[in-house]
Order: C-alpha cells, then structure tokens, then sequence
C-alpha cells in the first residue's frame, strides 16, 4: 500500500521559514518524480514544485520561485520543501504527489499523479 505521509506545516508570520517533508512508503521512491501543490479555500489545487527523479533537476511555480526549494532524498524515501520568506498569499493546505515514469512533461498536471499524501495546513499571518 502506497503511503505519502506530509508534516512541517504550521501558522508561522510573514517572512518566516518552513520545511515541508514527504515520508513515501510502498512504492519505488526514485522511480517517481515527486512534486508539491497547494489549495486554498474555495481556489483549485495549484503547481508549486516539482523535482526529477534524481533530484537533479528542479521546476517551480513563478509565484515561489526565488522563495522555495525542492529537494529529495531518494536513500531515505523523502522529499522536502524549504519555504523562506513567506507571504500571507502562500496560505494553504500543501500536498506531496507522485509522478510516474514517462509522465515528467505533464508535471504541472495534477491529474496526472498516481499518489498524493493527505496534505499539511501552511498559514501565514500578516
């Protein structure tokens, strides 16, 4: 059973830090590209990073680049995501999912993910 366990979300003030990390289980962690999206009430789940499966190689949403980093760690099946500088407009709840293999040009696309975590609450207050 695939398990995609997120944690390091919290209500921190603007231009505080966080670190969002994804526990994977079940699955061949470096056969998937990994990504993070965000929903706020009442808006659509939104890209926000994306990482190869090697790590390698990084993508992020115009609206964090400049803030956020992506990383993975494939021998401890995880993938992180460093928030700096956050604004009141990164609010949300954040997932982890899982890309597969071959699907790496539709990584902006939710739908193609095979496995999402249950998702960490970020708020940041003015």
């Amino acid at each position: 059973q695939v398990q995609l366990v997120e944690s390091g979300g919290g209500l921190v003030q603007a231009g505080d830090s966080l670190r969002l990390s994804c526990a994977a289980s079940g699955l061949t962690f470096s056969n998937y590209a990994m990504g993070w999206f965000r929903q706020a009430p009442g808006k659509e789940r939104e890209f926000v990073a994306a990482v190869s499966r090697s790590g390698i190689t990084t993508y992020y949403a115009d609206s964090v680049k400049g803030r956020f980093i992506i990383s993975r760690d494939n021998a401890k099946n995880t993938v992180y995501l460093q928030m700096n500088s956050l604004k009141p407009e990164d609010t949300a709840a954040f997932y982890c999912a899982a890309l597969p293999w071959g699907y790496g040009s539709s990584r902006y696309d939710p739908s193609k993910y095979d496995y999402w975590g249950q998702g960490t609450q970020v708020t940041v207050s003015s």
